[in-house]
């Protein structure tokens, strides 16, 4: 028996060897068709290499395809667990060419593979083809040797491939295994066809039409083939097996479900095991692409996925969480083969606890409430649709969980009245969303979101991606199109632009079609909070609702910012570590180029305590621990240590950031939406340019990160040479000798100052050149000097005071048309004459006003230096006047 692992790795190894490039599995979020809600199928990462509009530097490949079908139209949910082969998570194998090989090897390859590599019996299998595919038929019988009765002409649509209405199409050939006589059910084609004696293995799809409407217009210019092998269906077969679940990978994760709930795995509890196996499976690797539980889009096909499951963990009476503890056991049967896995187990683990522990609180509730509803309801009975309403707004219960239990006891649920309910809840809340003064503005918005519902951002793990256009707004409007040289807002159905959150900028980018659009995106803006509105101007084409787009951000802007914005939670961090717990941030701004962190703290930072946090922060960089995210409550994310935000507005579920490592935990943990660096070294540097205060108790840093740190590090480093070359000295001699410099500055105007005032008591204009004049019995000296520093003034007054011994002095300095003027009075006249009097005369003599000081010494000056004579004439005046 071979393992499903060797299955896998045998496929890809023949098909290697036979020159197909091995491509590895793409993610389960497609983002090259909106249309769909997962990949559904091998082909989906190839189909813009089909159809033209993408080239790859191989011409055949070969693949295994993780899938997903919960979901849109294409939804096997609610049979997982009860039949043989529904699953909601599958892979599928197969191997492409894109315009190389055709019919002839495409039949060869499946029939070497099967027969000779795999020892398949031929007398096993069984062909069909479209029933006008005369080459396929013809190629079966010389290839395999097939007889005409195993080769069965189909001519309905099973065989009959086509990727929409326009695009390539072709007929199929499916390959059937024959589980023997035993088993009920007849071959492809019969009435017994239903059965499950014959079982479809494999699908060869042959591309050679061209189809618009529905009509086929001519044949490709490259045929091509498709094909598409459920590893699930072939290990089955070659285990020996007729059931998927009895396969080696599906029998070692029921076996765990059922060592940990201590209950048998067949029987009455089979279905719950099947379900929660599988379940797992999708859980496991829709998060590990980047989905997580949400109330809307992917989000919330994965909440429904992950409750089916944890309800039948009830079922089996597991009283604690039992999700989480199988992901080892998911991590040891696929890791191996998807090394995602194994990156992602710890989210997967936190996500799936988190979400269980929550919805364990209100099951028990929920369920109370379903089995009161349904007591009085017979076989056949209908629970209403307000009651399966209410189990979903109240308890979180998506519809298909009521729907799976109540199936057990053979009841159905009203779907109308659901879908009635639900209506009416959205009138309620715009009834009172239009009555909660939000801006008239918004109204539009409001419409969009009704009508589209919430914009899906893919840019968590993708930067470019494909749209469907919901909504176009001109001039405040909606609109159908916009056309060349237009500037508009477009929404689409998902997209990897963000829009202006929680202090970061929104995204700049391109969007663009195969019909000539090219449209560029300047900003993203995100209204009501759900929606992601890009901003653009129409540079070529035209862009019309329902149009499938390509949207591309500007990567290397994107990567900015989220360097930048991770940094801000680092810093945050350092800030608390290094000032206190009482930092909390009060604002942000993350922009492309910069980083700007507001905060909480009464006093200006230290020169050292700016370089202790700026070590701090670049510490945890250049640890390059992973971004940690995790899906909580913001209650639950508080209590965990989490940091909220500040301005942020949280919903029922919030993102948590953990960055770095402290000790035995981490160094940051946040709540936040916006976008991050995977790992911290991809912030490759911080560097703190400024820090400042912005109002009372609110301090501002701002800072630079990568090339824009390291650009400003060198703009300083040739600002630095270039002093020196000035000081003809070498950068790490600069500092040392401009303080030479500085000291030398200070001793000269030392000097010049000593010499002013050696001048001013020396020579200048004085009323009496020889010495003191008497006035009223009083000694005056006074001078008028030009150019001596008003700073000297009071050194040279107290100067001339110590010549006359007792008496007045006065002192006019003249600098650039300007005076001032100090006045000195001996300590023995103080009581009989005050400077500050005589200094106002004087002032007032110069034009000025005012002029202060103590009665001993005062200082003043005015606008007019030409008057400086007069300034000395009304002290003396005014001492003529006291004295007389």
């Amino acid at each position: 028996m071979s393992s499903t692992n060797d299955i896998r790795r045998s496929f890809l190894d023949y098909f290697e060897s036979a020159g197909h490039a091995r491509v590895p599995s793409a993610p389960l979020v497609p983002h090259n068709d909106p249309t769909l809600m997962f990949v559904n199928a091998g082909m989906v990462p190839f189909k813009n290499v089909f159809t033209g509009l993408e080239t790859r530097p191989y011409s055949t490949a070969v693949s295994s395809q993780k899938c997903v079908r919960a979901g849109g139209k294409h939804n096997d949910l609610d049979n997982v667990g009860y039949t043989a082969r529904h699953h909601t998570f599958f892979e599928m194998l197969g191997n492409f060419s894109f315009g190389d090989y055709f019919k002839e090897q495409a039949i060869t390859h499946a029939w070497t593979l099967l027969t000779k590599v795999w020892g398949l019996a031929p007398e096993k299998l069984t062909a069909t083809v479209y029933h006008t595919d005369d080459q396929a038929f013809d190629l079966w019988k010389k290839i395999a040797g097939l007889p005409e009765s195993r080769i069965i002409r189909i001519a309905t649509k099973d065989n009959f491939w086509a990727m929409g209405a326009d695009g390539p199409c072709g007929p199929c050939s499916e390959i059937f295994y024959d589980h023997g006589d035993h088993i009920p059910g007849g071959p492809p084609g019969s009435p017994d066809e239903d059965g499950d004696r014959f079982v479809e293995i494999w699908n060869l799809v042959f591309m050679q039409f061209l189809q618009e409407s529905d009509e086929i217009i001519g044949d490709l210019p490259r045929p091509s083939i498709d094909t598409g092998m459920g590893l699930e269906r072939v290990a089955a077969v070659l285990q020996g097996v007729h059931d998927n679940y009895d396969t080696d990978t599906f029998k070692a994760l029921i076996a765990e479900s059922g060592a940990l709930t201590h209950t048998p795995t067949t029987g009455r509890t089979q279905a719950s095991h099947r379900v929660i196996a599988d379940h797992l499976r999708s859980s496991g690797f829709l998060v590990a692409d980047g989905v997580l539980p949400a109330n809307e889009g992917r989000g919330y096909v994965l909440r429904r996925i992950m409750r089916r499951a944890m309800r039948h963990a009830r079922l089996l009476g597991a009283k604690d969480p039992l999700m989480h503890r199988l992901v080892p056991s998911l991590v040891a049967e696929m890791g191996a083969a998807y090394p995602e896995l194994v990156r992602a187990q710890p989210l997967i683990e936190a996500t799936l606890l988190q979400e269980e522990t929550r919805f364990r609180q209100t099951l028990d509730r929920g369920l109370k409430l379903l089995d009161e509803a349904t007591e009085g309801l017979g076989e056949g009975g209908t629970l209403p649709g307000e009651t399966a309403f209410k189990l979903y707004d109240t308890y979180g219960f998506p519809y298909d969980l009521t729907e799976d239990a109540l199936r057990a006891q053979g009841l159905h649920v009203d779907r109308a009245g659901f879908d009635a309910a639900m209506a009416e809840q959205k009138r309620a809340a715009r009834a009172a969303w239009k009555g909660s003064g939000a801006k008239a503005s918004d109204d539009l918005w409001f419409d969009i979101a009704e009508e589209a519902g919430g914009t899906e951002f893919t840019g968590y793990t993708s930067t470019e991606g494909e749209g469907q256009v919901v909504a176009l707004v001109k001039d405040g409007a909606l609109v159908e199109r916009l056309a060349d040289g237009d500037e508009g807002v477009v929404l689409t159905n998902q997209t990897p632009f963000y829009g202006e959150s929680g202090g970061q900028m929104g995204d700049a980018g391109a969007i663009s079609n195969d019909k000539g659009l090219r449209a560029t995106v300047a900003d993203t803006s995100k209204p009501l909070g759900r929606l992601h509105a890009m901003h653009a101007r129409i540079e070529a084409g035209e862009i019309a609702m329902g149009d499938t787009v390509h949207l591309a951000i500007d990567v290397a802007r994107r990567d900015m910012l989220r360097a930048n914005h991770s940094a801000t939670h680092l810093l945050h961090a350092a800030l608390r570590e290094r000032l206190g717990g009482h930092v909390t941030q009060k604002g942000s701004l993350v922009a492309p180029d910069r980083l700007r962190f507001d905060f909480s703290h009464p006093n200006a930072l230290t020169a050292q305590q700016i370089a202790d946090i700026e070590a701090d922060v670049n510490r945890e960089i250049r640890g390059n621990e992973d971004v940690v995210t995790r899906l909580m409550t913001p209650d639950d994310a508080v209590a965990a240590g989490a940091l909220a935000l500040f301005g942020e507005k949280y919903g029922d579920e919030v993102r948590v950031l953990s960055m770095g490592a402290l000790a035995d935990k981490h160094y940051s943990v946040e709540l936040c939406g916006g976008t991050h660096v995977r790992a911290l070294g991809d912030i490759a540097l911080f560097k703190i340019v400024s820090e400042s205060a912005v109002s009372s108790g609110v301090r501002r840093i701002e800072a630079l990160t990568g090339e824009a740190a390291r650009q400003w590090l060198n703009g300083r480093d040739e600002r630095l040479k270039e002093i020196a070359a000035t000081l003809k000295a070498s950068p790490e001699e600069a500092a040392a000798r401009v303080a030479t410099l500085v000291e030398d500055r200070r001793r000269l105007e030392r000097e010049l100052a000593d010499a002013k005032k050696a001048l001013a008591m020396g020579g200048g204009k004085a009323t009496d050149a020889a010495g003191p004049e008497d006035i009223g019995g009083v000694a005056f000296l006074g001078q008028v000097v030009d150019g001596l520093d008003p700073k000297g003034l009071r050194g040279a007054v107290d100067e001339m005071k110590q010549r006359i011994g007792s008496g007045v002095a006065a002192l006019v300095a003249v600098n650039e048309g300007r005076a001032s003027v100090a006045v000195g009075v001996t300590d023995d006249l103080v009581a009989s004459r005050s400077a500050v009097d005589l200094v106002k005369r004087a002032v007032a003599a110069l034009g000025g006003q005012g002029g202060g000081g103590r009665p001993d010494m005062a200082q003043g000056g005015g606008p007019d230096g030409a008057k400086a004579s007069d300034a000395i004439a009304a002290v003396r005046e005014a001492l003529e006047t006291v004295g007389a």
